[in-house]
């Protein structure tokens, strides 16, 4: 059991030097994207919840550029502010994206500017290359393009430490190939009932890049299992994720939990991930995610999880396979 007041709640992020404890909260939300959450957030609410997190036990948020039109920088940054500044053992990263369709070399320095302003940081820790598979490779790679311009600015002191954020690990294992990045960010596929990024997760462990975890619950199915959501990171899933979600929500409720609960564990107990990534939008689920933390789950309950684990042409990056 890994909690708040022990002594793996702490944790160094790869090699970089920093730290980060086991749960980072994700600032998608926290910026207002109904799109993606079901529900707005108030700019008032937003920098309530971000100073809520300055006084609790998590020691680390990650927010990105292009979250909400830069609104989820700006929340942080005005909390950052309210608080009278960042504590020093407290660690914002964030991520450049693009503007459009552009993903330009000179886009990359305007976006590290960008988050520098809304956070109000002189120099950002923690830089992700964000989405990067939804544009050229060969752009994005080549000479002058996002990732030399990424490794320069590292260079140049505007960034510290630079990693790599993302979707399909096909697409993410060919840009961990061209090195440079030392932390691996990953959403959706490293779940109860998605193992999508077994490789490339092991990939970064084989090269010494930290692993980061996000979207373990995939977009609400594995936090709600009995709210009627029947998606899968906002895609129908199959009847076969579905079928071992119920069966997994019938283990926890059995073993005095619930599925919730058991998802965020199953992250923060892998040794090979240095936090887990959770998106919240109140400081009441904030305080109700520390509080599952505390559940002492048995090692066999997350053997039988395992055993549910659906067939991998099922998972999100091998349906076509």
């Amino acid at each position: 059991m890994t909690a708040p007041g022990r002594a793996d709640w702490v944790r160094p992020l790869g090699s970089t030097g920093l730290q980060v404890t086991a749960v980072t909260v994700g600032g998608a939300p926290l910026g207002s994207m109904p799109e993606n959450f079901g529900h707005t957030l108030g700019q008032d609410d937003g920098i309530r919840l971000v100073r809520h997190v300055l006084d609790s036990p998590v020691r680390s948020i990650d927010t990105a550029n292009g979250y909400s039109d830069g609104e989820s920088e700006r929340r942080i940054g005005a909390g950052i502010a309210e608080y009278g500044g960042l504590p020093a053992d407290f660690l914002v990263m964030t991520k450049v994206d693009a503007k459009g369709r552009d993903y330009s070399g000179a886009r990359v320095r305007t976006s590290v500017r960008e988050s520098r302003e809304r956070l109000g940081v002189d120099v950002l820790p923690m830089v992700f290359l964000h989405d990067p598979e939804y544009h050229d490779f060969a752009e994005l790679s080549g000479p002058g393009g996002a990732v030399e311009t990424l490794r320069a600015l590292r260079a140049e002191g505007e960034v510290e430490h630079i990693g790599l954020a993302g979707g399909p690990v096909q697409e993410m294992s060919r840009y961990l190939d061209l090195g440079g990045f030392e932390v691996l960010l990953v959403h959706n596929r490293w779940t109860l009932v998605d193992r999508s990024a077994t490789d490339v997760i092991a990939q970064a462990e084989d090269a010494g890049i930290a692993v980061v975890n996000a979207a373990i619950y995939g977009g609400g199915l594995l936090a709600k299992p009995r709210s009627g959501i029947t998606s899968y990171m906002y895609q129908p899933a199959p009847e076969e994720i579905l079928r071992a979600v119920a069966e997994m929500d019938r283990l926890c409720t059995e073993a005095g939990t619930d599925l919730a609960t058991a998802a965020l564990q199953a992250s923060v107990r892998d040794d090979r991930i240095s936090t887990t990534v959770v998106g919240l939008s109140s400081p009441e689920r904030l305080d109700s995610l520390l509080a599952s933390l505390h559940a002492d789950l048995p090692a066999s309950l997350f053997e039988e999880l395992t055993d549910r684990l659906p067939a991998r042409h099922h998972w999100v990056d091998f349906r076509s396979t």
